[in-house]
């Protein structure tokens, strides 16, 4: 039987769809936490077993839509001629948590799925102090390859392959600053996305970053049946990090 009975709505900012979902009863630290999607815009108000989550711990969601931006700092025509999906993220979407509820860094957990899941990761590894809890679930890490096979939208957005591999979120860690509290997880039998995922747990570790990880499960390949899969781990994860985070003595 589910337990959700919390509400779905759907707002404009800066002219682009956010989707917010209000649990029945908020969380009383305040914690907040922003989803990025992936290049097929799936929408978690459609994921009963995400949904059910952010009921349990009380946690409201903003889910901006950017289009087939990668969530870059790369101008990417289907989405914006003027802001980046990353500025939109940093300078539209989190004044409006902060304003519609309360909630600023550290209490805003970011996560994504697939192409949302690699930018999850890389505003993080960007911007370690404002995304300290980050979680990816089956991040396309290697979308660079993406340049190479002919992907229009990203050709428009970088000259070549090489140009977007060092764009890539591997190529954004720094090894004296990075987020806290990471979590990813990618399913062995996902043939595009698997081989990034074990170079990223292979680069934490060679560089002593504390993460977490989950590259065993299997569970459909790549997909929402994957996901879901995995939706009370990550969520639980990032509740359990931003209790962590609150209780931090600087």
């Amino acid at each position: 039987m589910s337990t959700v009975s919390g509400k779905w709505s759907t707002e404009l900012l800066g002219g682009h769809e956010i989707y917010l979902f209000e649990p029945a009863q908020r969380n009383e630290h305040g914690y907040v936490l922003l989803y990025l999607h992936g290049v097929h815009l799936g929408r978690l108000s459609e994921k009963p077993r995400f949904i059910e989550q952010f009921e349990r711990f009380g946690l409201p969601i903003a889910a901006p839509v950017t289009q087939r931006s990668w969530w870059t700092d790369k101008i990417c025509g289907e989405f914006d001629a003027n802001i980046t999906a990353e500025r939109h993220v940093l300078d539209r979407v989190l004044p409006f948590v902060r304003e519609r509820w309360g909630a600023e860094p550290p209490r805003i957990g970011l996560f994504g799925t697939s192409m949302g899941g690699q930018g999850a990761l890389r505003l993080s590894y960007k911007h370690p102090n404002v995304f300290p809890v980050v979680a990816a679930v089956s991040p396309a890490v290697d979308y660079h390859l993406r340049v190479q096979q002919g992907d229009q939208t990203l050709s428009q957005m970088y000259a070549e392959a090489e140009a977007a591999r060092q764009d890539t979120a591997l190529l954004h860690i720094h090894p004296l600053n990075w987020p806290r509290h990471q979590f990813f997880c990618c399913d062995p039998t996902d043939a595009d996305w698997f081989d990034g995922a074990d170079r990223l747990r292979m680069k934490l570790g060679s560089l002593g970053i504390p993460f977490e990880c989950d590259l065993e499960t299997e569970n459909g390949g790549h997909g929402f049946e994957y996901y879901n899969s995995q939706a009370e781990r990550v969520i639980g994860f990032l509740y359990e990090r931003l209790e962590r985070e609150r209780r931090r003595v600087v």
